[in-house]
């Protein structure tokens, strides 16, 4: 059984690790798991074809891109309109690829022991195909949440990050950094809201791993705020593909 991950710039990716350990933990030894590289979709057909794949991850930035070339999509990853999961079925003699979404649910596990009264609005950083899943997930945690965008505005709730101030991040005590600044092996950048404006009763989720911690969270860190990486999340997600894969 193969398995394995389409992104860009996908080598230092939490997947195929965690993953090999499953395999070797369940006495699999059979199953595969590979990175693929990927400029584009182009070659999706031929690399599933080629190395006879049955479920695929998908990271960016090509969670929304791959929604086209799917024969099927679950009902939530429908509403959400991003795919980060694929299970790959024989139908008709031919590949038939079903596409789902397990960021919403690995995020909104992790952060729900956090969660004070006063975290009911959120701030998300970034606007592409993780934000969607984040989106979802607060909304039915009942979390209010505005989009912080660096380019053209795409929804009513949505903020420009030179328009952050003390009145906006004292309304928000929930940011979400769903863009990849900060990510190894650009560790020094940092995602432009005003740390000088947290407080001890904010929440910072980063959905970066690697680093442990990025400097948005030790920004935050050193404001009091309280911080939290996007490991356990990518463990809960990992965990919800392979459920799918296996029923």
């Amino acid at each position: 059984m193969n398995f394995g991950l389409i992104g860009k710039s996908v080598s230092h990716s939490f997947s195929k690790t965690y993953f090999q350990n499953k395999f070797l933990e369940l006495n699999l030894k059979e199953y595969t798991y590979q990175n693929f590289d990927m400029l584009n979709l182009d070659n999706l057909k031929s690399i599933i074809n080629e190395n006879n794949i049955v479920g695929l991850n998908v990271t960016k930035p090509f969670k929304e891109s791959i929604i086209p070339l799917l024969d099927e999509i679950d009902e939530t990853a429908k509403i959400i309109g991003a795919v980060n999961c694929i299970k790959i079925i024989e139908k008709n003699n031919t590949k038939y690829l079903i596409g789902y979404n397990t960021d919403y649910y690995g995020f909104a596990q992790s952060i729900k022991p956090f969660l004070e009264p006063m975290h009911q609005k959120a701030l998300i950083l970034g606007t592409g195909g993780a934000s969607k899943a984040i989106a979802y997930a607060l909304k039915n945690i009942g979390v209010d949440y505005y989009f912080v965008t660096s380019g053209a505005k795409k929804t009513k709730n949505c903020f420009h990050y030179n328009e952050l101030n003390t009145h906006v991040l004292n309304a928000f005590k929930l940011i979400v950094n769903c863009t990849p600044v900060g990510m190894f092996p650009n560790s020094e950048e940092c995602v432009a809201i005003p740390f000088e404006f947290l407080t001890n009763e904010h929440l910072l989720f980063d959905l970066i791993y690697n680093p442990e911690e990025t400097l948005f969270l030790k920004k935050g860190k050193e404001k009091g705020a309280i911080t939290i990486n996007g490991l356990n999340m990518l463990k809960l997600q990992a965990d919800k593909a392979w459920q799918i894969w296996n029923t």
